[in-house]
């Protein structure tokens, strides 16, 4: 009887090393769920990367988009730019990022800056943060830091990222 006991433990030990190995020695973190959260694209280097919102350091943007309102955010200092475009925009106008994962600046974490178009001046599609700084610096379009931290983590690069 022992033994049997004893090789129902190794058995147990060995699935569980098994399962350990399978998960890249994770913990049991539960089974995922498909419900479906929103999802949004924005521009990197003039292609399209998919993206989640989950935390943001502003109450009323929290509120308005149904995420998570996180205080602490505001205190992050160095985060990527991620660009919105305020008032007039292009035709297919989507946010600009200032990274994307692989590179070596890029964090889930993104400082928000919003764009405006000056008067008198035909929005053209912005799909690169040096391109949104150029115009800026021609006097084109303002640049405002809206000292408001995203949590958004790009889920998935596009072509050409």
């Amino acid at each position: 009887m022992r033994r049997i006991v004893l090789v129902a433990l190794g058995l147990l030990a060995a699935t569980a090393a098994v399962a350990a190995a399978s998960t890249g020695g994770l913990p049991n973190i539960g089974t995922p769920s498909m419900k479906g959260q929103p999802v949004y694209k924005g521009y990197y280097d003039h292609h399209i990367d998919t993206y989640l919102i989950t935390d943001v350091s502003s109450k009323s943007q929290a509120n308005a988009m149904h995420i998570n309102y996180s205080a602490e955010l505001k205190g992050v200092k160095g985060a990527p730019d991620q660009y919105f475009v305020r008032g007039r925009a292009a035709h297919g106008q989507l946010t600009v990022f200032g990274s994307e994962p692989g590179k070596s600046d890029y964090n889930p974490l993104w400082e928000e800056v919003w764009v405006t178009w000056k008067k008198g001046v035909k929005p053209v599609l912005l799909g690169q943060d040096d391109q949104i700084k150029s115009l800026a610096k021609n006097g084109k379009l303002t640049m405002k830091d809206a000292h408001i931290v995203l949590n958004a983590p790009i889920l998935k690069v596009g072509k050409g990222g």
